[in-house]
């Protein structure tokens, strides 16, 4: 049995994208919202299984990782999130980057060499990796124009990965991936009036304006807080919002707390753009966080610890 096991955002996606449109292969799809990410749990793997792994941090799915290798499955896994360990297997292929500047696809693309850059290229924008996109958009001899409409395309497929719960997104990140998987052009997806760019592209901003009414809640010269009411459009923005406001003070690190209505904010961090660093290691310091140096983020954040995490940002980059 082959399983394609995927983060449900732009770079998971179209790391597994540009994989099968190289090497088609029948297989299941396993994948969820963008923080739900120990995804290996979820496959009940048998020896000769195959298993390809994109986008989801091997520390927090370490134990499920050395259990398939222990029962004889070959697993080719492709990240840019913390690791720990890496198990040393015979039947492990790993193809781990935590450069700042990298992503899952832009790994996939480098292993490729190049097959379906112009999809790598998006998805640096859906990572929100923009002065990388922008560098390598200028070097595959893209306009200005074709770069800002992959960098949308990029977003709103990001866009799309956040939720608490897969009824909150507008497209299971499955169903988006195979509805992409007939594009080999991210142009041809912008080009075709019935592809999912265009519902993207009318909920995200609809979703995007309500963001930008909120207030700050707490503001520095290094972070500034935002906090979201419990409502599926707020957990939907969250992350491209953090974003957003991330690229406009690119010197300052960005909190945007979504309410979980239990005690609890979801917490995404983005670090300043200008310092890309530190993110994970700060999240990774309260229960249910994680990610990479540039950003990262807390499932259930205390409300109680609230000034505790704001405390720990504000130190760590003064």
């Amino acid at each position: 049995m082959n399983y394609d096991i995927f983060n449900g955002d732009a770079d998971g996606i179209i790391a597994l994208l540009q994989l099968r449109l190289a090497n088609p292969v029948e297989s299941e799809l396993v994948t969820g919202v963008k923080r739900d990410i120990q995804l290996l749990e979820k496959v009940t793997v048998r020896s000769g299984d195959s298993l390809t792994v994109l986008d989801i941090s091997m520390e927090k799915n370490r134990h499920a990782l050395q259990a398939a290798l222990e029962v004889g499955a070959t697993v080719y896994y492709a990240d840019h999130h913390r690791y720990g360990v890496i198990p040393q297997h015979q039947n492990l292929q790993a193809h781990i980057d935590l450069d700042a500047n990298t992503c899952t696809a832009l790994i996939i693309d480098q292993l490729l060499e190049g097959q379906f850059h112009l999809w790598a290229i998006t998805a640096a924008f859906g990572d929100n990796l923009i002065a990388k996109a922008d560098k390598l958009a200028e070097q595959a001899g893209l306009s200005k124009d074709q770069a800002e409409q992959l960098n949308e395309l990029g977003t709103l497929i990001n866009y799309n990965g956040y939720g608490s719960k897969t009824q909150d997104l507008h497209f299971h990140p499955a169903d988006l991936y195979l509805a992409l998987l007939k594009y080999a052009n991210p142009f041809d997806v912008i080009a075709d009036v019935d592809s999912p760019f265009y519902p993207l592209k009318s909920a995200y901003r609809q979703d995007m304006d309500k963001a930008l009414a909120v207030e700050s809640c707490h503001r520095s010269a290094n972070l500034s807080v935002f906090e979201l009411p419990d409502s599926a459009w707020a957990r939907r923005i969250s992350g491209v919002y953090g974003n957003d406001l991330a690229n406009q003070d690119p010197d300052s690190a960005h909190g945007v707390l979504t309410d979980n209505n239990d005690g609890s904010y979801t917490v995404s961090l983005r670090a300043p753009l200008n310092n890309k660093q530190g993110a994970g290691d700060i999240c990774s310091q309260f229960d249910t966080g994680g990610g990479r140096a540039a950003a990262a983020g807390i499932n259930a954040l205390a409300k109680a610890d609230l000034n505790r995490l704001i405390k720990t940002v504000e130190e760590f980059y003064t």
